[in-house]
């Protein structure tokens, strides 16, 4: 048609500088710390922290929030002291960053100062687009270190492998599968279990230790009753229930745990192919997928269709939507634990 003329599409940016993972950081004048994931995040800049007080204990720290930043604070910051220390500056909230910062920062980039580390925490968004874009372009000589949410069972599986590695510590692939299991919904809690583990439990780490220290954990308890009702093991399933209320769990994280278990059956339940092919179509670990299917023994499609339902249903009332949770709980393990047979089925 005469006169339309054809949008084209935004050039994208080139990357002209190392893009490392959160824990590959290493100094360089201009650190661009980004990503979603706030606590690998906070590691890297503690890493990088320590790594340069190792190499001088002079070092002088300053923090600047990008978000109210006043202009001239990053140039002050950044000149030479009267006894020459290096300078090691944080910039968080730079996804919010005012346009004195933009510029300043832009300015900075064109000649960082002398034994001085900038670094820019970005936790996503389009905000300061141009001036990451120069940076990322080479500006500076910078570096980015790239901290993604670890949505995956598997990506948390590796980071808590990862943890137990960097100690020298052997650990069984049952026990690092109870613990993501057991902490999957926050990875510092998930961390934190690990370091607790390295410092108290002994040389081998076992499935049996996860249980042994972690067997209260709210999350824990809520996949043994899931386990047991999935099994159809009734009785078993309806004990664990009330011993993990009686405990303190709150019933939204206990429906969470069929929900997940459920939801990876009905996926593998229509998978074809071997474990591992099933794994990378649906983005699960392998040993995931083995798990699903020894589960789904003795389902059918429609079982499982009327458990899913009953899920959804149980998760409105455990949220409020009900006047007791509790017996909500109760009706839809029942259902489970007859794999989705009702009366007459």
């Amino acid at each position: 048609m005469a006169g339309r003329t054809t949008a084209k599409p935004a050039k994208k940016t080139s990357v002209a500088i190392p893009q490392l993972a959160w824990n590959q950081v290493r100094p360089a004048p201009v650190v661009l710390v980004s990503g979603t994931e706030g606590y690998l995040a906070d590691r890297a800049i503690r890493a990088l922290r320590d790594l340069l007080m190792a190499e001088d204990p002079s070092l002088e720290i300053s923090d600047l929030e990008a978000d109210g930043y006043a202009p001239g604070e990053l140039i002050t910051l950044a000149s030479p002291s009267l006894f020459a220390e290096p300078r090691f500056i944080r910039a968080v909230n730079v996804e919010k960053c005012t346009d004195a910062f933009m510029d300043e920062v832009l300015a900075y980039l064109a000649s960082p100062a002398d034994d001085t580390y900038l670094v820019l925490r970005h936790a996503g968004g389009v905000r300061g687009k141009r001036m990451l874009d120069a940076l990322r372009g080479g500006l500076g000589g910078g570096i980015e270190i790239v901290c993604a949410e670890l949505k995956k069972d598997t990506d948390k599986f590796d980071f808590a492998a990862a943890e137990f590695a960097a100690a020298g510590r052997r650990v069984s692939s049952g026990a690092l599968r109870a613990l993501v299991s057991a902490f999957s919904a926050d990875l510092a809690e998930l961390a934190s279990a690990c370091r607790q583990l390295l410092a108290d439990a002994g040389a081998e780490i076992t499935e049996a230790t996860v249980e042994k220290y972690y067997s209260g954990h709210v999350e824990t308890n809520a996949f043994k009753v899931a386990d047991t009702a999935i099994a159809g093991r009734y009785g078993e399933s309806l004990i664990l229930l009330r011993h993990a209320l009686a405990s303190g769990a709150d019933p939204v994280p206990i429906v969470a745990a069929f929900a997940m278990k459920l939801r990876t059956m009905a996926k593998v339940s229509g998978g074809r192919g071997g474990s591992g092919q099933i794994a990378a179509k649906f983005g699960l670990a392998p040993w995931q997928v083995e798990r699903a299917q020894r589960d789904l023994q003795g389902w059918d499609d429609e079982g499982l269709g009327r458990c899913i339902t009953m899920l959804a249903e149980t998760d409105a009332a455990v949220k409020g939507g009900g006047r007791d949770p509790v017996y909500s709980l109760e009706r839809m393990i029942t259902l489970i634990s007859a794999r989705g047979r009702g009366p007459g089925s």
